[in-house]
């Protein structure tokens, strides 16, 4: 079918070409005084002709450009067509209210050549802007509305924060924790999964080391859980930020222009979020929120398990991975013993709790 198109194309092109060009042609060679010749359905019929004979050996190579620029066109998103057409729109307009200002002026140069090349200067400006600038004109689209209560202060509308976009990061999903936690219904709004997020699990997995292999496999399948398992609404994010290299960044980017949350449990992620004004859920924050609450003087019976970084010091561990520091409990690693809890430290990276030996309280 195509190529039918295509050879309709070239007689059509070759019809037009001939009944311009043929005319003048015979002028120059001095035949224009051959009736036979000079006749309008002549010379389309033979311009046509010529381009059909040309279709033989022109036809593949243009079916060929055809397809690769349909499958380039294909791997595009679409919102980056349509926000680059709209600023190549733009940018026309733009080059023809201003090229029109020169036509005006009666000098050959300026009321011909600079309107063809503002068309192809603003044009082109006008497509990268738009292109470049997708997501923040997107986001202001999309972006939740917000009213404003009889005191003047704004309030977020009905939606509120639990609707926002929630982002997740790499660390996130191969964690695995975010699946049962999607299941239980504690998260809402659409999950988003970004495609340089995807690209990056995916170089994880195909990796030569059997650990990241393993990391990056898992996190594929937490991510086809979450998007055929569960009942919470999954979305992919085609974009991307090409003059961003880290995907951390990428990630805080996509944050601030969709205004969505990152999900991590990562704690310099973390961070980051917090200086730019990024909103960001913790994983690591919620596992601490819902653990049991240890308070200083409740007594435990743990097993030290190995000598920990300051002298004397004993590590044990709660089942839940928490580590306890037992002081003085270098003396007694492989045993079970009774010890008191001194203190709590409980940050984004986790929870550490200090303890004594009961024997030494007792002692004392």
């Amino acid at each position: 079918m195509l190529k039918r198109i295509i050879q309709a194309c070239f007689l059509i092109v070759g019809g037009t070409l001939g009944m311009i060009l043929i005319p003048e042609l015979l002028v120059v060679l001095h035949a224009d005084d051959i009736a036979l010749l000079n006749n309008p359905y002549v010379s389309v019929l033979l311009g046509a002709i010529i381009f059909y004979l040309i279709t033989f050996w022109a036809v593949d190579h243009v079916i060929y450009f055809m397809k690769w620029l349909e499958e380039q066109l294909v791997k595009i998103p679409i919102t980056d067509i349509i926000f680059g057409s709209v600023g190549l729109l733009v940018g026309l307009l733009a080059a023809f209210l201003v090229g029109s200002a020169f036509s005006a002026i009666d000098v050959p140069v300026l009321n011909t050549v600079v309107p063809i090349i503002l068309t192809l200067l603003f044009g082109y400006l006008g497509f990268q802007v738009g292109f470049k600038k997708r997501d923040e004109l997107l986001n202001l689209f999309t972006k939740n509305n917000k009213k404003k209560n009889p005191d003047g202060e704004a309030n977020e509308d009905e939606e509120g924060d639990s609707k926002r976009l929630k982002i997740l990061d790499t660390s996130v999903i191969i964690d695995g924790r975010i699946a049962d936690i999607c299941q239980t219904g504690f998260l809402e709004g659409t999950i988003v999964i970004p495609q340089f997020v995807l690209n990056e699990l995916q170089h994880i997995a195909d990796s030569s080391d059997a650990l990241k292999r393993n990391r990056g496999r898992r996190g594929l399948d937490i991510l086809n859980r979450i998007q055929k398992d569960l009942p919470i609404k999954v979305e992919m994010y085609e974009g991307d930020f090409d003059d961003i290299q880290e995907v951390d960044s990428k990630l805080v980017k996509l944050a601030k222009i969709s205004g969505g949350m990152v999900v991590t449990n990562d704690f310099n992620l973390n961070k980051v979020c917090e200086f730019q004004n990024v909103a960001v859920l913790n994983i690591n924050d919620l596992a601490n929120a819902v653990k049991p609450v240890v308070l200083p003087g409740e007594e435990m019976n743990v097993q030290v398990i190995k000598d920990g970084k300051e002298q004397n010091q004993g590590i044990a561990y709660l089942d839940d991975g928490t580590m306890i520091v037992v002081e003085g409990g270098r003396d007694h690693i492989g045993k079970r013993i009774d010890v008191l809890v001194t203190s709590v430290l409980q940050t984004s990276a986790g929870r550490m709790i200090f303890a004594k030996p009961k024997l030494l309280e007792k002692a004392l």
